[in-house]
């Protein structure tokens, strides 16, 4: 017997859906799936969920030079004899140790890009922004969670679905 559920679908399919479901437990907090699919994101998502607990202070602060374009007063990069001009900068940045970093890896493996469209600009592809969910994972999730051994999400039965009667619940994260 398998250690999992196979959800009807074949294994490319399953694995697709269950990242999907886990990407929008992980950015929107909580999801309405069914009690099948919502036992299996537990799985994948509590396992997450421990690995940034785990490495989430694994890291070492150093200071950088890097060369950046200088702007002018609209934003444009500066030109010089048609080149652009750049200015060095010291900047501050979170160096990850090892296994912060095979911690940041794997759970790349299953998240998916996250593409976040504020309301009142719906429609318009300008004003769309990346979610760095695993940066969210490390600095927002795992601070919540430290004093807390697993249990980081919860399944509320909520009834059957109208189609098919299949129990539908609401998974979230506590």
């Amino acid at each position: 017997m398998a250690g999992y559920r196979k959800l009807g679908r074949t294994s490319n399919q399953r694995k697709a859906l269950l990242r999907n479901q886990v990407t929008a437990l992980l950015n929107n907090g909580k999801i309405r799936t069914t009690e099948a699919k919502a036992k299996e994101i537990r799985r994948i998502a509590e396992g997450l969920i421990a690995l940034a607990v785990k490495e989430k202070d694994n890291y070492e602060t150093v200071t950088v030079q890097a060369k950046v374009a200088r702007k002018d007063k609209d934003g444009k990069r500066v030109k010089e004899n048609g080149k652009v001009v750049f200015d060095t900068v010291e900047k501050t940045i979170k160096k990850d140790n090892p296994s912060r970093l095979h911690a940041r890896r794997q759970m790349l493996k299953v998240l998916l890009p996250v593409t976040e469209v504020p309301a009142d600009v719906a429609g318009k592809k300008a004003n769309t922004k990346k979610v760095d969910l695993v940066d969210k994972l490390f600095t927002e999730i795992a601070p919540k969670y430290a004093d807390r051994n697993g249990g980081y999400t919860r399944i509320v039965k909520i009834g059957q679905r109208k189609g098919d009667a299949a129990m539908e619940v609401l998974i979230e994260l506590i």
